[in-house]
Order: structure tokens, then C-alpha cells, then sequence
């Protein structure tokens, strides 16, 4: 029984995660069931069935508030409501040996999870995409005072410790759990995925989105998914305004928090050399990742070890070379290291970016040898059937387990 507020067909980055693991899990032979909101990521007044089958996967959706993403207080009722349906939703559906697997959408849903899954005798297992209260307080510390910080803290790990298992998605948030006090023994990593099937490498000479945009004779940098408050755009600003010059063009793909920020930035800078569109489809994914011959990734370097952005595995996928503007000791920085599939810069080195994009630009064969790298790599390594392994490995040892009834 899965726990996260949107679920498909929603195509935000955990939406696609968590339906595309539960599918596969069915045809592994698992029950699978959902519970998820009734809305959208991108239409909070979005009423999708509340209860309906799925490639064999069995969606339950409650009712909440849809206030949206606009305010701080009308985003914490969204999330209070979900809390409650969801929590109401799982004391009505769970059985004993069930296992809960809560993700961090919304925040804190491990503790409402848990608590249902205590009741029913079932097990709790938290996927963590991100490690809150640390991301909030890091991003708006003036929102979320320490003291407040300390005790969501607190309650969090009690949830991680009365957990059969967490599934962490990188070496560094296991880290900071571990100092948090969190048992080695209850932490597993499992990556997150793209699916390769579905995005496969095309020449960019063959990418439609490429040809519809005029884009032909231009080095395309890509940036693809959620414009967030994680993600760091001066860099990129300041590195745009190094490469005005042709042939170099910027496209924008997604939306999010800062998306209308960024494109009122560039519009004040007056850069010409910037395309902006929304978020694409699933089935045009593959084109439209083909469309640049570069992606960029971005994260706040105060956020390492408590955010992995998943977009990257996208771009390896799409046999693309990753630019991660970010901290270069950090997590991504050293798998970019490791496999030679891409760069890092520094947060605010824009004209060490300017360079490092002029450099890709004059060596196509180094660039192409970049996204075969990551092309190699995500299909060793990070593919939705490497995954849907790892979890159902997962399952089994929990089914494997003494009875919930005889756990302490």
C-alpha cells in the first residue's frame, strides 16, 4: 500500500517514480494499492476518480483541500487534509501483514502511516525522496524557526526508528540519517530510475521538437522538470550572459516555484537566447530531452544529502552529458566524476560554466562521449527494473520477517 499525494496519471517526478514501481510490482505478482489525492500536480482543481484499476494496481483517492502551491498557509491545509484522508483511507484498508510504504509527499505522512500501520498490525516501510524538516529549514529558515525545526525532527526519526525498513535514495541522506541515530540496519539505498525503454538517445538532427523550435543549427542547453526553490539559476543567468553569442541557445522545459521568477530574470537581463515551454508529456519525453545537447542540473549545496535531484537519471537515459551546477564534492558531482558522463561547477562560477559549455560546444567528440557514458550508465544502474528488483527483494525479506504481531 503505497501513500503519496499524487499518483498516476499525474506526471510530476514522484508521481512517474511511485506509479512505475507499482506497476512493475504487479507484474512481479505483488497486490499492489495506492492511496493518493484526488488532484494534479499541475491542476490543483483536478477531481480524478476516487477509486479506480490501473494495470492491475488498485488507486484509492481522497478528498482534500486544493488551496495549491501559491501560499504557505493554504499549502499546510492542503497537506493537514491529505493527512487526515490519507490516515482514514488506511485504518479502512489495511490488513494485518501489509506493508506501508509512505513517501515524503506530503511531509510527514510517515507519522500518520505509521500510526495506521500500528493499528492494523502491518509494516511501515518510509521511501524518502527528501529528508524534512532539514529541506524546509534550510530553504526558509525565517518560516521555520530551530525550535520548530528540533521537534519535527524528533517526531520524524520516532516514525524512521518504528519502521521496518527506510529506503533512502543516495549515499548521502543515508549519511545523514545515520547521524541522526538511525540504525544502519534499517536504512537501504535504492536509487531512483528512468525508464530506458522509454528514453532512448536520438540524434538531435531527428528530434522533432528540435526542428519545431528552430533550433537546427544552435548548441542547445536543456534544463528539464520542476523549477524549484532546491535549484540554483544565477549561475546560469550569469553564464547566459557569457554566451550570447550564436550558436548558443537555452531551453527551459517544466514549470514550478521559480519559473515564472527565472523567465521575469532573463526577461530583465534582456537575454535573447532563451526559450521557455511546460512540462511535456510522457510519450514526447525522449524528444523532448533529445532537443539539447547538454541538460543542466541544479541543487543548493546547503541541500546535499537531503535532496537527489531525479531529473538526472532522465538525462543519462536520454544518453545526454549532465552540467550539474551544485556542490563538486557532492553526491551527483562525484557520480559525474566517477562514470565521465558530465561536469560540475560551483554555485556562482558563471563564467567557469560560460567555459565549460564553449568547451562542449568546440569538442562534439568529447561531448558524444559524455552521453554514451551516461547512456551506459543508466542502463547498468539505474533502470525501473533494477528497482522494482531491489524493492521486491525488499518485500521478501519483510514478508520473511517474525509476524508484526510479535515485534516489540
Amino acid at each position: 500500500m503505497f501513500v503519496n499525494r499524487y499518483c498516476h496519471p499525474d506526471e510530476s517526478a514522484t508521481s512517474r517514480m511511485l506509479s512505475d514501481l507499482a506497476f512493475r510490482l504487479v507484474e512481479q505478482g505483488i497486490e499492489v494499492a495506492v492511496v493518493t489525492s484526488r488532484q494534479l500536480y499541475e491542476d490543483r482543481h483536478g477531481r480524478l476518480p476516487a477509486r479506480e484499476t490501473v494495470r492491475g494496481v488498485i488507486i484509492h483517492r481522497v478528498a482534500t483541500f486544493s488551496f495549491g502551491r501559491a501560499s504557505l498557509p493554504g499549502r499546510a491545509l492542503d497537506y493537514l487534509s491529505f493527512h487526515i484522508a490519507a490516515g482514514l483511507k488506511l485504518l479502512a484498508l489495511l490488513r494485518s501483514g501489509d506493508v506501508v510504504v509512505a513517501k515524503t509527499d506530503p511531509p510527514l505522512i510517515c507519522v500518520i502511516s505509521g500510526l495506521a500501520a500500528r493499528c492494523r498490525h502491518a509494516r511501515l516501510v518510509n521511501w524518502l525522496q527528501d529528508v524534512f524538516p532539514e529541506v524546509a529549514f534550510a530553504l526558509t529558515p525565517a518560516v521555520m524557526p530551530r525550535w520548530l525545526h528540533d521537534a519535527l525532527a524528533r517526531l520524524r526519526d520516532r516514525s524512521l526508528r518504528m519502521a521496518a525498513m527506510n529506503v533512502v535514495i543516495g549515499t548521502g541522506m543515508r549519511a545523514r540519517l545515520l547521524a541522526r541515530g538511525i540504525a544502519a540496519e534499517q536504512l537501504r539505498v535504492i536509487p531512483n530510475w528512468a525508464d530506458p525503454q522509454a528514453i532512448v538517445p536520438i540524434p538531435t538532427r531527428d528530434c522533432q521538437m528540435r526542428s519545431r523550435l528552430n533550433l537546427q543549427d544552435r548548441f542547445v542547453i536543456g534544463y528539464s522538470g520542476n523549477f524549484g526553490r532546491a535549484h540554483e539559476f544565477h549561475t546560469l543567468l550569469d553564464a547566459a550572459g557569457h554566451l550570447q553569442e550564436a550558436p548558443f541557445a537555452f531551453l527551459m522545459t517544466g514549470g514550478g516555484a521559480r519559473s515564472n521568477e527565472l523567465r521575469a530574470a532573463v526577461a530583465r537581463a534582456a537575454l535573447r537566447n532563451f526559450h521557455f515551454q511546460g512540462y511535456q508529456p510522457v510519450a514526447l519525453l525522449a524528444d523532448s530531452l533529445a532537443a539539447a545537447d547538454v541538460h543542466l542540473v541544479s541543487l543548493l549545496p546547503a541541500l546535499e544529502g537531503l535532496i537527489v535531484p531525479s531529473k538526472v537519471y532522465g538525462i543519462l537515459a536520454a544518453g545526454r552529458p549532465v552540467v550539474f551546477i551544485g556542490d563538486t564534492r557532492g553526491e551527483v558531482a562525484d557520480l559525474l566524476r566517477e562514470h565521465d558522463c558530465g561536469i560540475s561547477v560551483e554555485v556562482g562560477a558563471g563564467r567557469q560554466l560560460a567555459q565549460a559549455l564553449r568547451a562542449l560546444q568546440a569538442d562534439p567528440t568529447r561531448a558524444r562521449a559524455l552521453g554514451d557514458n551516461a547512456r551506459r550508465l543508466a542502463l547498468t544502474r539505474h533502470t525501473s527494473q533494477c528497482a522494482a528488483a531491489d524493492w521486491s527483494g525488499l518485500l521478501d525479506e519483510l514478508s520473511c520477517a517474525r509476524p508484526v504481531e510479535q515485534l516489540p
